[in-house]
């Protein structure tokens, strides 16, 4: 393997209804940061796209930081399949010669990137939350990337030297995408795909999508976290939560005691969140919690103990017992809308 021969920045696009995913549109913004971190190099941001997108939405990746967009297009590819995404993109990858390809580590992401490198003959890094150049070496395109090890209690940093193309799957909601510049320059480039000469064993009968009810915390823009301090009281949560049009999340130690369940866990090892408040009932601060919620816009800490961690990342702190102080709160606001 010639590693001169590799370059640019590929981002894989994902989609679902005629609407972009946020974590690819934030690993575009991620590349071209990167692109721009070293311009040396000459790299250009690639969005690879299968499928029949709109064309509004392939504008919305030039828009978003693509400098290209690879529309890998056959109609039947709106529905993934495993075994045809991953021979596609090993064409593509085999022809195009990428240097680094990013995918979001979501259900799609995680299940599509390990079996594309392994196809690839090459590494990946998965559930990443830093990227940046080799930082001794202005010249160079090894990508160092960080992930957490040991459920969050440390971070490796990893490289790949000898293969290509460098590979990793990036935490939805680390991030931050670009706002939408219609001044970017772009091309596109459709190359029609022909999928149905792919063997594939698995047939896709029916795609049920997930309940509309289904809350997705990470999208919240105001969220009640509890921890062990608020034990299996995670009503009160519920309660002042109503009242004020929020979500109700927790920490890996609530989510292991059962008092709350994995897809509402917010911080390293579950999810990265960023709503407008963010209110802390009942935890301490561990640097995995913090990891997961520290670029919230402002925090309300509500802990019993005054030298808990959590106060040092708060804009407002309150020491307490959070099961004494939301119900006043919840109630102080229903007193309000009812004079209102």
């Amino acid at each position: 393997m010639n590693i001169k021969e590799y370059k640019d920045l590929y981002v894989f696009i994902e989609y679902q209804d005629d609407r972009l995913k946020d974590a690819s549109l934030e690993l575009l913004g991620e590349a071209k940061r990167l692109k721009e971190d070293r311009p040396c190099l000459g790299y250009c941001v690639i969005a690879v796209i299968l499928g029949a997108p709109s064309n509004e939405m392939l504008n919305e990746l030039g828009y978003r930081g693509a400098d290209k967009i690879i529309n890998l297009h056959h109609e039947s590819l709106k529905t993934y399949s495993t075994e045809i995404y991953t021979t596609l993109l090993n064409e593509l990858i085999h022809q195009d010669k990428p240097d680094i390809f990013l995918f979001p580590a979501t259900v799609l992401g995680r299940d599509l990137a390990p079996r594309l490198a392994a196809r690839c003959d090459t590494g990946l890094t998965a559930d990443a939350t830093k990227l940046e150049f080799d930082p001794e070496n202005q010249l160079s395109s090894l990508l160092y990337v960080t992930r957490p090890a040991f459920g969050g209690n440390l971070f490796g940093t990893i490289i790949n030297e000898t293969k290509r193309p460098q590979m990793t799957t990036i935490r939805p909601g680390v991030m931050d995408k670009l706002p939408l510049d219609e001044t970017n320059k772009f091309v596109i480039e459709k190359r029609e795909v022909h999928p149905e000469n792919i063997m594939d064993f698995v047939k896709i009968l029916k795609v049920l999508p997930k309940d509309h009810m289904a809350v997705d915390i990470a999208k919240a823009e105001i969220i009640i976290s509890g921890g062990r301090g608020v034990g299996n009281r995670f009503d009160v949560l519920q309660e002042c939560a109503d009242m004020i049009g929020a979500e109700v999340g927790g920490s890996r130690a609530a989510v292991d005691e059962g008092r709350i369940d994995k897809e509402y866990q917010v911080g390293q090892t579950g999810k990265t969140v960023k709503p407008k408040v963010y209110i802390a009932c009942g935890i301490s601060g561990a640097v995995q919690h913090l990891a997961g919620m520290e670029k919230s816009d402002y925090i309300i800490a509500i802990n019993k103990d005054p030298d808990a961690p959590i106060f040092g990342a708060a804009n407002i702190g309150l020491v307490g017992d959070a099961l004494e102080i939301l119900p006043l709160l919840t109630q102080e606001i229903r007193s309000y809308r009812e004079r209102s």
